[in-house]
């Protein structure tokens, strides 16, 4: 499943964000492409919108903390990373996590 992705991660004290695509989704974990590699085990904060189809109550934002499980290079220059979701929440429309 392809779902529109922003990701974060803080790498050496620098924190990157990019926005991507999911390749595969599972609730186990994700796997999407990146412009760089990350080190296997760096955390990772992942915001996705579910579409209507999966949900069938309109889009949901859900906010996943995560770590990394790898990072491979790939052919046109990205990274192909997998990561494990270790926590996850919905969150509200104005972008707040919902309690």
């Amino acid at each position: 499943m392809r779902l529109p992705l922003t990701v974060r991660w803080t790498d050496e004290s620098v924190v990157g964000e990019a926005t991507t695509e999911s390749r595969e989704v599972s609730s186990r974990g994700l796997f999407f492409h990146l412009p760089k590699g990350l080190k296997s085990g760096s955390p990772v904060e992942i915001v996705m919108t579910l579409p209507h189809e999966l949900t069938q109550a309109g889009p949901v934002r859900v906010r996943c903390l995560g770590r990394v499980l790898r990072s491979s290079q790939e052919d046109a220059g990205t990274v192909g990373v997998a990561a494990a979701i270790e926590r996850y929440e919905f969150m509200r429309t104005g972008g707040e996590s919902a309690a």
